[in-house]
This record gives structure tokens, sequence and C-alpha cells, in this order.
């Protein structure tokens, strides 16, 4: 199988308009099982796995947008054009991406336990580390308290299993390559260009995307409708696959052609009027910039600012970045745009060495420099960007022979508290 395409399985008439079905990350396709019997009698269904989930080939996908063109050239070489789509969880999220970027293929949408934004980039990029230092069991093992109700988990112990080892049998490369894409996937501000039919459907009792993520989705997305499930959590279709199959037919044979007149029914019940989400305030413009004092206008910037804006995000996590920001003034303004556009912007994008090899070169050089501080900054920053705690180790033994034994003493004592305070499973 080709890097460019993923596993799938197809099952229905030939004939059939095709229903395309996208699982949860750590899940295989077989979480749609129990839709099958009744989505084959009006479909025909491709189920499709992600990168190194079931027998899906290790090739790690770093982003929604690849997903979804891997998807796209996967449908291509079935001489499939034009689809309905229903995902759950990243699955949600490629179907998202495909009503963005290729809006004449998709006819209609159901987005089920998804969200416009995951959670926040840092807990996702953390969960990262958290899985190169200790593989996936430890995922493996909460995955079941996410994802269903306790009721439901108490009286189904063998479909709890059955979760735990799909997450434990995914490639761990590949799972941190999807932790990635959902890191950096917030498509917030595009729903508004969402331009088909869309079923958003949450549980009731969902914490992973919870009914506020949901009536996000409702409100931004132009020709979109709500449909709460009862005493379910994540993973809808398997905790109530009779009442996920019922929202799927109604909505898909009502909505699959051309979107309907206005004095048309909804598919789902009477929608209430949307609330309306504010547009983000608009970036700061020059003379209020000049006016506070600051001597860098926004827009003699360049991309070279907003390249090393997003890189300093992805290794230094959202977090300290909008403390930084934060807390800059007049007086440190301006240091902070030189620190991102310089070191950021034009120094950590060379592309002669890659993030961990400069995490290795800084790590050294703040050792050398005494830099506590920005050393517990930096080690956290080398997690992110691959190293293992047992490859920092080897860094800063490598250190001590040429910078000296006393500062990479206070150096282990900074790094060993930064590892295990990223290293530790949640629960």
């Amino acid at each position: 199988m080709s890097e460019k395409t993923l596993q799938h399985r197809i099952d229905g008439p030939d004939d059939a308009p095709v229903l395309v079905l996208g699982a949860s990350l750590g899940t295989t396709w077989h979480m749609w099982d129990r839709q099958i019997p009744e989505l084959t009698r009006h479909w025909r269904v491709i189920r499709f796995d992600l990168p190194g989930h079931g027998g899906s080939p290790a090739h790690p996908a770093s982003s929604i947008a690849e997903l979804a063109d891997r998807l796209v050239t996967t449908l291509d070489g079935l001489g499939v054009d034009r689809f309905g789509y229903a995902g759950c969880n990243i699955g949600g999220a490629i179907g998202t991406q495909l009503a963005l970027t290729r809006p004449h293929r998709v006819t209609s949408l159901a987005l089920v336990s998804s969200s416009p934004r995951y959670g926040t980039a840092d807990a996702w990029r953390q969960r990262g580390v958290v899985i190169r230092t200790n593989g996936l069991d430890p995922i493996a093992r909460t995955a079941p308290e996410h994802w269903f109700t306790a009721g439901f988990a108490g009286a189904q112990p063998a479909i709890v299993e059955w979760a735990v080892q799909m997450v434990r049998t995914t490639d761990p490369g590949c799972y941190i390559a999807a932790c990635e894409a959902l890191a950096s996937y917030d498509v917030r501000s595009s729903l508004s260009r969402v331009g088909v039919p869309t079923l958003v459907v949450v549980g009731s009792e969902d914490q992973v995307t919870p009914t506020t993520d949901a009536r996000t989705l409702v409100a931004g997305i132009p020709d979109a409708s709500l449909a709460l499930v009862p005493g379910t959590s994540h993973l809808a279709p398997v905790e109530q696959p009779a009442a996920v199959t019922e929202l799927l037919i109604r909505h898909f044979t009502t909505a699959w052609h051309d979107k309907p007149g206005p004095g048309a029914p909804p598919a789902i019940g009477a929608a209430a009027p949307k609330p309306q989400i504010a547009p983000p305030p608009p970036p700061q413009t020059a003379p209020a910039a000049i006016e506070s004092g600051r001597t860098q206008p926004e827009q003699v910037r360049g991309g070279t600012y907003e390249q090393g804006i997003k890189i300093r995000r992805e290794v230094l996590g959202d977090a300290h970045v909008d403390r930084v920001e934060a807390a800059a003034d007049d007086f440190t303004g301006d240091f902070h745009d030189f620190i991102t556009r310089y070191a950021w912007g034009e120094v950590w994008t060379r592309p002669g060495l890659d993030r961990r090899t400069r995490s290795i070169i800084t790590l050294t050089a703040l050792v050398a420099g005494g830099h506590q501080e920005e050393l517990v900054l930096h080690t956290r920053a080398a997690l992110r960007n691959g190293l293992t705690p047992t490859e920092i180790k080897e860094v800063l033994l490598h250190t001590a022979v040429y910078c000296g034994v006393p500062a990479v003493n206070s150096a282990f004592a900074v790094a060993q508290r930064v590892i295990r305070e990223e290293t530790t499973p949640e629960g």
C-alpha cells in the first residue's frame, strides 16, 4: 500500500451512493461495525483506518490536511467522486477539512464527538512525550474511562477489553503524529465556509469533546443541526449504536442532495436560534503599536515573525508563549519581537538541522552558560522535539566532559524534575 493512500474496507451495493466513515484516534474501522448492516441497505460504505491503526501500514501523517489528502487519493483510486462523510473525533476533523478544501466532493457531513479545536496544543504535545517515554499502555489503560460511561463499561467488559487492545496495537509513532495533527488543528474561524448540510452528534456525558464543542460547531456552520445522545460518552457509535445509526440514516437520507430551500424543515428537529460568535479581535494596527511605544510596527514584521511565532509555540508551548506575550510591555516588547523574528523565525527554521539536533545543541549551550531557568524550558522543548529521557541523559553526560561536572550536576537535577513532570501519565 502506498504512503499516499489509506487502508480501507468496502461494504454494500456497488451501485449505491457512497458514504465514507472515519474512525476515532486509537480505534479502527471496526468501531463502526454495528452501523454497517443498516447503512449498507442504503449506501456503499467505505471505512478507512488511520496510519498505524489496525492493520494499516505505519506511514505517519502529522497534519489533518495530510490525512484528508490521503483519503482523497484513496477514493480517487476507487473511482469515487461524490460522497457523504461521517467521522468521529479525528475522523470528524478529517471530514471538516474535506468540506472546507473539497466542497465539490462532499455531499453532506456528520460530525460525531467532534470539535473545531481538540483541547490545547500543549496537551497533545505532552501526550506525545508520555507515549515516547512510556509507550501506549498508559493511554490504553485509561481509554475506557474517556470513551464510555461507567455504567456501560461495567456492563460490557468485553467491549472495554476490545477498546484497550485497539490502542495497545496502534503504532506509537503514528499515534504521536496524530497527536501533532490535532495539536495544530483549529478551524474555528473557518466554520462559516462549511457549505454542506451537517449533523453534529454528541453524547451528553462526553468529557473529551463536550457539548460546548458541539454547540460551537453548530453555531459556526451555516446549515448545521445538533443531536444529543443521552447517557452516552465519547465513543457514541459503540456505546449507543442504534441511536447513532438512526441519526445517520435520517440525516444522510434527507440531506444527500443540494441544500433545501429556505422553507424546508431541518433534518433533525427544529434547531434553536444559533448564537452569534464574535469574530476574534483584529490584529493591532501599526498606529496603535507606535503610540504604545513599540517601535516594530506589525506590517514590517513580515513572514519571518509569523513563522517564528508558529515555531516558538510548537517548541515551547502555547502556555509559555501566551505568558510571555501577556507580560510584554513597552520596555520588553521589542526584545520579544526580536527573539521571535531572529531566533525562531530565522535560525530555528533553517533547513540545515532538524529540531531534535537543535534541541541537543541548545541544552548543551544552556548548561555551559549556567542558564538554569532556560534549561527548564528547553528540557521540556527537547522532549516535545522527539528526544527521549535516555537521550537527554546522554546529552548531559557528554556535556559534563566538556563543560564541567558542577554545571551538569545542577542540570541533571533540573532535567530530572522536568522529565518526571512531563512523562508521568495522567491518572
